[in-house]
């Protein structure tokens, strides 16, 4: 495929030199380069003759610089030397953690090395201290889907989960819950792995596998520290799942992230982990499901005008302001989003809030689709129709939209 001149500079602008610098000075530079940009995680990789540095910069790999192979491998160990890894060892894959401190921002560097062809490969995931917290009303939630979260939240107990594929945004969600819930009168304790932020008179734990300190073992000792609400970073084993529910069952509110593709699925995902359809559907409240997409910079979109005869909101026309939904958006670029043509991202979500009717076909083991269409039927936003919002609005693109939303859920969407 052809690249065009536009992609092209897109990919330029986010690229920097670090010839004739020593090791310390081009990891100090790739870093605060990455920390200026908000990527999320930089891969230094070893190659035949070079170590090429790449960034995932709004959910995009894109290559930030090459470093020749000797200097590469002095970086990478240096990395390993700040992240309190073995330097010495380069057969097995490592974990490490470096504070960095740029400029009065902290920012949590958690590495891993692995050894590949060439040599070693290093990825590092940026927390950002000092970043801030999402509110649930700024993470892209529609109207009715805002509302029903914070009606699930407000319940005394039960299971609610978030869905989706790594890098979906499902922590962000999480922290932006107890944000909301953390007013001071309850007890709230957390399971991570690993704690990306510290959240005040929040009760944080983190698991720890070189001592066997798993989910299961800290989630059934936080059990017996009287919570009101605990977080699971990540159901995904049987003993996790049991113990979840029967939290939830027992009068805490539960919530965790799982990795099923829609909200409906997340059920089918939490009775194959062999939990009982009985204790699932009297503990489960709700399912918030997403995908993340890039929004247009406000700067540099351009407007194209619709046929008022083509149907293309016309699914979601009830939903939409007046004046909303007569353009569609398009990207161009600009200095001011380094002509990527997008600045930020945003939440295309689907919320399922459990009824009686659904609670009825968890008990009886119903398919997938037979939820899905019993959950859409009493009102759920399904990701086509939260997809076609955001475009409606102006938010993103088509593009983008097609390029982050499986196409097996976006059927007849334009």
């Amino acid at each position: 495929m052809t690249i065009t001149p536009s992609h092209d500079e897109a990919a330029k602008s986010l690229q920097i030199d670090v010839e004739d610098l020593d090791v310390q000075e081009i990891v100090a530079k790739i870093l605060d380069h990455c920390a200026t940009l908000q990527v999320s995680d930089v891969f230094f990789s070893s190659e035949e003759t070079h170590v090429s540095v790449r960034v995932r910069h709004w959910g995009l790999l894109r290559l930030v610089t090459m470093v020749p192979s000797d200097d590469g491998r002095r970086c990478i160990t240096h990395i390993k030397a700040m992240a309190g890894m073995e330097i010495s060892e380069r057969r097995r894959p490592l974990d490490g953690r470096w504070i960095y401190e740029r400029e009065n921002v902290t920012i949590d560097l958690r590495c891993n090395s692995i050894p590949t062809l060439y040599g070693e490969d290093l990825t590092i995931r940026l927390l950002p201290r000092d970043s801030g917290l999402l509110k649930l009303d700024s993470i892209g939630l529609v109207r009715g889907d805002y509302n029903q979260m914070i009606g699930l939240l407000a319940k005394p107990g039960g299971l609610v989960l978030v869905t989706g594929p790594t890098g979906s945004g499902k922590t962000t969600t999480l922290y932006a819950s107890l944000a909301h819930l953390n007013n001071g009168e309850r007890k709230i304790n957390t399971i991570e792995d690993p704690i990306e932020y510290a959240m005040v008179n929040v009760r944080q734990s983190q698991v720890n596998p070189r001592i066997e300190l798993g989910f299961p073992e800290l989630l059934a000792s936080v059990m017996r520290q009287s919570p009101d609400v605990i977080m699971i970073g990540e159901i995904r084993d049987p003993a996790t799942a049991d113990t979840a529910v029967r939290a939830a069952n027992s009068g805490h509110l539960v919530m965790g992230t799982l990795h099923a593709p829609t909200a409906a699925g997340a059920v089918q995902s939490m009775l194959s982990l062999g939990v009982h359809p009985h204790f699932l559907a009297s503990s489960i409240q709700g399912v918030i499901s997403q995908r993340l997409v890039r929004t247009l910079c406000a700067k540099c979109k351009k407007a194209f005008e619709l046929d008022e005869a083509l149907p293309t909101f016309d699914e979601v026309r009830r939903w939409l302001e007046p004046g909303e939904g007569k353009l569609l958006y398009g990207p161009t670029g600009c200095t001011d989003c380094r002509m990527q043509g997008y600045a930020g991202r945003t939440g295309v979500f689907e919320v399922m809030v459990m009824t009686r009717g659904i609670r009825q076909m968890i008990l009886t083991k119903q398919p997938t689709e037979v939820l899905r269409q019993k959950a859409v039927d009493e009102g759920m936003v399904e990701f086509r129709q939260a997809a076609l919002l955001k475009v409606a609005r102006g938010d993103t693109s088509i593009e983008e939209v097609f390029r982050t939303v499986p196409s097996e859920y976006l059927s007849a969407v334009i």
